[in-house]
């Protein structure tokens, strides 16, 4: 698959809330001491399992994810709290496959030049309201980060990790080639991602990154333990 056109925008925010809404199992991750959360749109652009072609309506769609980050026996990953998606079966698949936390969504995209504006209105029946309407655009040349920092830490994680509804730990592996990321400037005009969970984002603007795109292969779940 490829993932397209993201925006990372993270918060940092009260490492107890994050915690009280992972896996027992599971650490909650933090740089510096400090946690984070992460609000990713973008653009998912030929899905298809391996070595088979691309599938229509799961092929190609727009998502979001609400993510933080996570330990589990020293591993790094990515829990995510919500995943927002414009494709019925992708959604559906995810859930049965990953166990992750896929909901339905009315999604659209508008371009001018480099800019977008992404706009995203949950319709899922499963939670309660969930949007987004934001502009971003990047503003400066690629620059890999660095191991060692902030920009590398947020961004370059192999494994994430979910839950099934009986409530077993479950991991997957994935692989790509470190994150692209330009600096971006984004105007938020509705945010309201994170209120269903009982957690709110700080006024503080977010600190943002945009990545053109990345091709990317996932492995299978995995039970942990």
């Amino acid at each position: 698959m490829r993932w397209e056109e993201l925006l990372f925008a993270h918060w940092p925010v009260p490492a107890a809330p994050l915690a009280s809404l992972l896996h027992p199992d599971l650490e909650l991750d933090t740089y510096d001491g400090q946690a984070w959360l992460g609000i990713v749109p973008f653009r998912m652009a030929g899905t298809a399992p391996r070595l088979c072609p691309a599938l229509p309506g799961l092929s190609g769609f727009l998502e979001l994810n609400v993510r933080t980050y996570v330990r589990y026996r020293g591993t790094p990953g990515v829990w995510f709290f919500s995943l927002d998606a414009t494709s019925w079966l992708g959604v559906r698949a995810a859930r049965l496959t990953y166990y992750l936390p896929y909901f339905d969504a009315a999604i659209s995209v508008q371009r001018q030049g480099t800019r977008l504006r992404y706009h995203s209105r949950r319709t899922d029946w499963r939670t309660g309201p969930a949007s987004l309407d934001i502009e971003y655009e990047p503003t400066g040349p690629q620059r890999p980060s660095r191991p060692g920092t902030l920009d590398h830490w947020l961004t370059e994680r192999y494994r994430l990790y979910s839950q099934t509804p009986g409530g077993r730990l479950v991991y997957g592996e994935v692989r790509h080639e470190p994150w692209p990321l330009q600096p971006a400037v984004a105007a938020i005009h509705e945010l309201n991602m994170t209120d269903w969970m009982g957690l709110a984002l700080p006024p503080a603007p977010p600190l943002l990154h945009y990545a053109k795109g990345i091709a990317v292969r996932a492995g299978r779940p995995r039970f942990a333990g």
